[in-house]
């Protein structure tokens, strides 16, 4: 895809510099790797609303595929880090968001997906809308899983700084475990409403791979739930039915769409 022939290809070559300036390394102090990735955040919401990510310049409709989603999901976890790094010492994953920001643009750049009509009935939107807030919000809960796994396995290693059960400059561990999951739990609640707009939305339940994985997804985070809730699960088996669920509900749409539109080359009907 050319610059002449594509009008976001600059927005979303601007994007990518700037996720690769905050790639560089630099010392904790130095400020301006965060704001190149403000920068970079910024400039990869003009892309997801210009074309390449979210509403096509082309057409009345959302732009769908699996790119766009993933591209979408890792602008939520930027944005979800951005506000908490405000008010909590996150500072860590600053170089893997950047790189993640990048990856996703660039797929997004290269698989650009299709402009689909989603207004066929009138939850239509909402249910896309949803759907794709719920895989943002379930992608910031495993950032903070691996966050914590990694704080978890160095306690247990009795690495330097980590002996008061702190993270980074100071984040207590159970208060980040707390943070994983509410955001599990803001993710489910609006992945159940996703689900029963899509219900509503579509005339009908369709059993499909989307359909059954999204269902075997959303059970997974439910037992993961009622588990902490009533068996106090904690740690490493929480975090991997967390991980297991967000796999669960990335095959749902982003694996069937990739299947799709990478290995058979065609788009779903």
């Amino acid at each position: 895809m050319s610059l002449s022939a594509d009008p976001v290809a600059p927005v979303a070559a601007a994007a990518m510099l700037a996720y690769g300036a905050a790639l560089w390394p630099a010392a904790p102090e130095r400020r301006w790797p965060i704001q190149a990735l403000f920068t970079a955040w910024v400039l990869h919401a003009l892309v997801l609303l210009t074309g390449v990510g979210a509403w096509g310049v082309e057409g009345q409709g959302l732009r769908l595929g699996f790119a766009p989603v993933l591209s979408f999901t890792v602008w939520i976890v930027l944005a979800v880090h951005g506000l908490e790094s405000r008010f909590l010492p996150l500072s860590g994953p600053r170089r893997a968001l950047a790189l993640a920001g990048l990856l996703a643009i660039a797929l997004a750049w290269s698989f650009p997906g299709e402009v689909r009509a989603v207004a066929h009935s009138r939850w239509a939107p909402l249910h896309w809308v949803l759907g794709l807030t719920s895989y943002g919000l379930f992608g910031a809960a495993v950032l903070h899983a691996v966050l914590l796994d990694t704080a978890d396995a160095r306690l247990r290693q009795r690495g330097p700084g980590i002996g008061s059960g702190t993270i980074g400059a100071g984040l207590p561990l159970l208060k980040l475990e707390r943070l994983t999951f509410r955001f599990v739990e803001a993710g489910f609640v609006v992945l159940t409403l996703a689900l029963l707009l899509g219900m509503q939305s579509e005339g009908g339940w369709s059993w499909d791979r989307k359909a059954v994985l999204s269902l075997l997804g959303w059970g997974t985070f439910a037992a993961l739930i009622a588990g902490r809730l009533w068996r106090g699960w904690r740690g490493r088996q929480a975090t991997r039915w967390l991980y297991v669920g967000t796999l669960l509900l990335l095959l749902a749409y982003v694996g069937t769409r990739f299947v799709y539109e990478v290995v058979l080359h065609r788009q779903p009907g």
